[in-house]
């Protein structure tokens, strides 16, 4: 396999898709390139080469389009060449990029910072629009323009020269764009159709109006870039989540460091009140952690030792010490980020769709520019001053940019307000996907459930209740077995006291022994009480009604005598049946297939009012799967993304459930941050809504574009209302596209 190499760059100045898409053409010109990704809303071009690219070349060629490029610190890291989506590669050099990210800007003395996730010099619209190369460029047009309407009023002799001069200061750079995307392949911008139009408004003597529309189409494209800013932001608001320093725990003392330095393994001490510096666990010290800036989760959650706390948090009220367990360029935070950067790479269909179709489209309307300015005049005896003028008013409004934008637009902002409210999804295709799901298949155990059991009931015969737990737990301390936690959580939480015990013994298959105050005590599975002649008829009755409701039962013995019965179960998480019951009311049908004893899965799946299948190995998930997609369902399939594999990767969407590092995103289309059952729900509807989005802005493009042209051909509108159908209709989309990042709970 050739070795290929991936280089990522920061590159600002694009504000819509058809920026993305003469970068896109330019740069795969340049010999060795294999493949180049460019995405608007985060600012970013992947590109893979086979290592004999002139990177310089590269930069070139989008500098000379009229954007300012340049490459993330250390990020041409060789790749293997498995085809250009291979996710694999891809999040492992963007992860390896990203250490960077935040430095960018400073990389050249060999200090780090942190500026939120980018270098700011590089952030497309940072800092007051009027501060920018295309701020200045509108506000010095604007002033030429002004300056030429009082020139004219002052010596009506010169006025369309002074009305060509100040056209020529807004079109000069325009123009020059224009002919360096022609020469990079892509003859048809807007930028050339911009060019043209002035230029024949010259010829025809309309100078006014070429002025205005210069004017007016700088306005539209430096709207176009604040809009497109505001998308970037929601992405990278996230990052600024994460605080700059840390608290340092070293030899005994404390000490202010970048939260970026950290090290994997290091002690951080967190105060009440701050942001946690960096995903951890607590390794001394109880608080209420605020996770709603990471997960949107409203209550703060109770946590302690041993508990896994994600930057960007916020303590609560008591002092923690946090042992780090991701640098800063794998933390949730810089991970989610990376994601979402790159699933805005990555197309849908619906955008491939409109790609190809605006490849035919804007040489079509070039095409009937011309006949309607030369057929009239020819033909039918037009005056050639009217119909070339309609002509250049039909190339402006032509132009593809707003439909071209109208999916990624809709795309990126449905990405990134699903990444804050930790739902992640892989790219336009998932998210296009996810709105036509009719069934989703859930795993069982830590998906519909909390994958740990509960003592559920605590059956007594001649002792109270909590005397039956305390013996229990007296003999389950020090064990790690889930059942063992179990008991000991419900005596902890009951209150009961467990007094030490001795000669505590393990008997393997069977249960455990041990002696206190004087009693012999035995926990023991229902089988081995009954070797022990322990049980009578009612007591075995009590038993199967337990295992029928499908608890796993633990039978007390005091001095050979059986007291109590306490059974346990896994019980469902608390969001689960109202999670299923948003999947039903949205026309979803749900299954939940589990490798657990029928017994179990039936009680379960009763209490949840779910269709189940049961006692399944990987590969019986696998095939099930399989047999929903033949009757027709799109299937997603949820799990926590290990034992799940093969059948994650064999439904139409796998969702991975979990938070943090245990995301297993690998083989997952997308994430359920915090495992919320009712998320998957969300995750549909956001689909739904994108979906509905990306109709309305094609809509908007084109019904703008067919009006304004039925009135130009008319004579009822001229150039400057044409090139408002161009941006204005670009500006509405985007606006349009923004309102999914309104995040409705």
């Amino acid at each position: 396999m050739a070795e290929t190499s991936e280089t990522r760059y920061r590159v600002s100045g694009m504000d819509c898709a058809a920026c993305a898409t003469k970068i896109d053409t330019a740069v795969r010109r340049v010999v060795g390139v294999a493949d180049v990704s460019v995405s608007v809303v985060a600012g970013t071009m992947t590109v893979r080469h086979d290592g004999s690219s002139d990177l310089k070349a590269i930069e070139k060629r989008v500098t000379g389009l009229g954007y300012s490029v340049s490459p993330f610190a250390g990020s041409a890291a060789p790749a293997q060449d498995h085809g250009p989506h291979d996710h694999h590669d891809h999040g492992d050099h963007a992860g390896h990029d990203h250490d960077h990210d935040h430095d960018h800007a400073d990389h050249d003395h060999g200090q780090k910072k942190i500026d939120g996730l980018h270098g700011r010099d590089h952030a497309p619209m940072t800092g007051s629009w009027w501060q920018s190369r295309k701020g200045r460029l509108t506000i010095v047009s604007g002033a030429a323009l002004i300056a030429a309407y009082a020139i004219g009023h002052l010596v009506p002799a010169v006025v369309s020269y002074a009305f060509v001069i100040a056209m020529l200061v807004g079109l000069v750079p325009i123009a020059r764009r224009a002919i360096m995307a022609a020469l990079s392949g892509t003859p048809f911008s807007i930028e050339m159709l911009m060019t043209i139009a002035a230029v024949g408004a010259v010829i025809i003597n309309a100078g006014e109006e070429a002025a205005t529309v210069v004017f007016l189409f700088l306005v539209g494209e430096l709207l176009e870039g604040v809009a497109a800013g505001k998308a970037r932001e929601s992405i990278q608001s996230l990052t600024a989540l994460v605080p700059k320093n840390a608290l340092l725990e070293d030899n005994g003392q404390t000490r202010e460091v970048p939260a970026e330095s950290l090290a994997v393994g290091a002690i951080i001490m967190v105060r009440p009140g701050d942001r946690i510096s960096a995903d951890g666990v607590i390794v001394s010290g109880e608080s209420a952690i605020d996770e709603a800036p990471v997960t949107g989760e409203s209550t703060p959650l109770r946590k302690g030792v041993d508990a896994v706390v994600f930057a960007g948090t916020v303590n609560g009220d008591s002092v923690l010490r946090v042992r780090v367990t991701a640098a800063a360029a794998d933390n949730t935070i810089a991970r989610v980020v990376r994601l979402v950067e790159e699933a805005q790479e990555s197309k849908a269909p619906t955008e491939r769709f409109i790609d190809r179709f605006s490849r035919y489209y804007t040489p079509g309307v070039v095409v009937v520019a011309a006949l309607v300015a030369v057929v009239p005049p020819l033909f039918l005896s037009g005056a050639w001053d009217e119909w070339v003028y309609k002509g250049l008013a039909i190339l402006l409004i032509g132009c593809p940019c707003a439909l071209v934008i109208s999916t990624p637009a809709a795309i990126a902002a449905s990405l990134s307000a699903g990444a804050r409210r930790g739902l992640l999804m892989k790219g336009g295709a998932v998210l296009e996907t996810l709105g036509k799901v009719t069934m989703v298949a859930f795993d069982k155990t830590g998906t519909l459930t909390e994958g740990k059991p509960k003592v559920t009931d605590i059956v007594s015969f001649g002792l109270s209740g909590a005397q039956v737990l305390s013996r229990a737990a007296v003999l389950e301390q020090g064990s790690s077995h889930p059942l063992a936690l179990a008991i000991l959580n419900r005596a902890r939480a009951d209150g009961v006291p467990v007094p030490p015990a001795f000669e505590l013994e393990a008997l393997p298959g069977k249960g455990v022994s041990g002696k206190v105050g004087g009693e012999t005590l035995d926990l023991l599975s229902p089988s081995a009480a009954r070797e022990r002649g322990a049980l009578d008829g009612e007591k075995d009755a009590r038993i199967a009604v337990l295992n029928d409701e499908g608890k796993s039962v633990s039978v007390l013995l005091v001095n050979g005598v059986a007291v109590g019965l306490i059974a346990m179960r896994d019980e469902p998480r608390e969001d689960a049946e109202a999670g299923l019951s948003a999947l039903k009311s949205a026309g979803v049908k749900a299954m939940m297939l589990t490798g657990d004893n029928k017994r179990t899965a039936a009680a379960v799946a009763g209490m949840l009012r779910i269709d189940w299948r049961g006692e399944m190995m990987p590969e019986d998930k696998q095939r099930v799967v399989g047999e929903l997609k033949r009757q027709g369902f799109i299937v997603a399939k949820v799990g926590d993304g290990i034992n799940d594999a093969p059948a994650l990767a064999a439904a139409d969407i796998g969702i991975a459930m979990g938070g943090g590092t245990d995301v297993a995103l690998e083989t997952a289309d997308a994430a359920v941050l915090h495992g919320r059952v009712g998320d998957v729900a969300r995750m549909i509807e956001l689909s739904k809504r994108t979906m509905r989005n990306i109709l309305e802005n094609i809509t908007i493009a084109l019904g703008l574009k067919a009006v304004f042209l039925v009135t130009t051909i008319a004579g009822i509108t001229g150039l400057w209302p044409a090139i408002l159908a161009d941006t204005g209709a670009t500006v509405l989309v985007t606006i349009n596209a923004l309102r999914l990042l309104r995040i409705r709970e």
